[in-house]
């Protein structure tokens, strides 16, 4: 009960717009007819409007009570959501899936498996962020997030339990109408200092550590798609996924670098998926890094 409102009021109310007769939700309900009639004339008495228009040969709605019809599918939706969060808390579900996600990650890869959770578990509230870099990790640290798609660097850490997903393979690029883009064979890391390289970095820590920077000159940038939007109009040179960057190599508007002595690792930058050990998964968020291992698998 809501104040002096009930649940069952509301429910009944919505029954009648839904099949047009008091009859015909006395039907669908399992009531006689005068019950459905007694909910009504209550719902009206302690509301202090009139829902029906009784001039005619049946009951039709007024204008404010479609209007309440409207707000009674809210509150009943609401308490059925409220009620699935409470059955699946029981059952070991969290009451809330926050994951958060460094840029470089490539979120299609994760498309299908969110479809997926969200049939799976279709009450419960997921909340889905886009961070700079090393975002993801610091949201999961202050308990803002329960699970982080994101590159860890130098090493995982040992406080955060990570599940590697796949390989990134992150390649120096450069626009066909910069100085690098003219060049013939490899550039040497003395060439490239004299060229500004675009970095992606943690906004909250500017000065942080920097991984893969070679030239003594950096624009930083905390957004993946800013950042090619510099390197497309010829600001200077980075590194980016190649699959991001394959379509505008074949259409000449980059090129790839070849560089003398590349301090770059090999195999590219592993994408983890994490939790801190800490804060063990609730049932969804085992229940989508499963689905995505599974994914993987299939993919690979």
């Amino acid at each position: 009960m809501i104040g002096n409102l009930t649940l069952d009021q509301l429910r009944v109310l919505v029954t009648i717009a839904e099949t047009g007769s008091f009859s015909a939700t006395g039907r669908k309900l399992q009531r006689a007819q005068s019950a459905i009639s007694q909910a009504v004339a209550n719902l009206e008495a302690v509301q202090g409007v009139t829902l029906f228009d009784r001039s005619g040969h049946r009951p039709k709605l007024s204008d404010i009570g479609l209007a309440l019809v409207r707000q009674a599918r809210v509150v009943l939706s609401s308490a059925e959501q409220f009620e699935a969060l409470a059955a699946g808390t029981r059952e070991g579900l969290e009451p809330e899936l926050t994951v958060a996600i460094d840029p470089l990650v490539p979120t299609t890869a994760f498309i299908d498996s969110l479809h997926a959770l969200r049939s799976t578990f279709p009450h419960l509230p997921v909340s889905f962020s886009t961070e700079g870099l090393r975002g993801a990790e610091r949201r999961l640290r202050n308990g803002d997030a329960a699970l982080a798609f994101c590159v860890l660097l130098p090493a995982v850490p040992e406080d955060v339990a990570a599940l590697p997903l796949f390989g990134l393979n992150m390649i120096p690029v450069v626009a066909t109408s910069h100085p690098l883009g003219q060049a013939q064979g490899p550039v040497s890391r003395g060439d490239l200092d004299t060229h500004v390289q675009l970095v992606l970095s943690d906004a909250t820590v500017p000065d942080g550590p920097s991984y893969g920077v070679l030239s003594s000159q950096t624009w930083r940038f905390v957004e993946l798609g800013r950042r090619m939007d510099f390197l497309r109009a010829g600001f200077g040179w980075c590194r980016m996924p190649e699959e991001l960057v394959s379509p505008l190599l074949t259409a000449g508007e980059l090129v790839q670098l070849s560089i003398e002595d590349d301090v770059a690792p090999p195999g590219g930058l592993m994408i983890y998926a994490a939790h801190m050990r800490s804060r063990p998964l609730g049932r969804a968020g085992a229940w989508l890094l499963d689905d995505l291992r599974s994914r993987s698998r299939h993919t690979t």
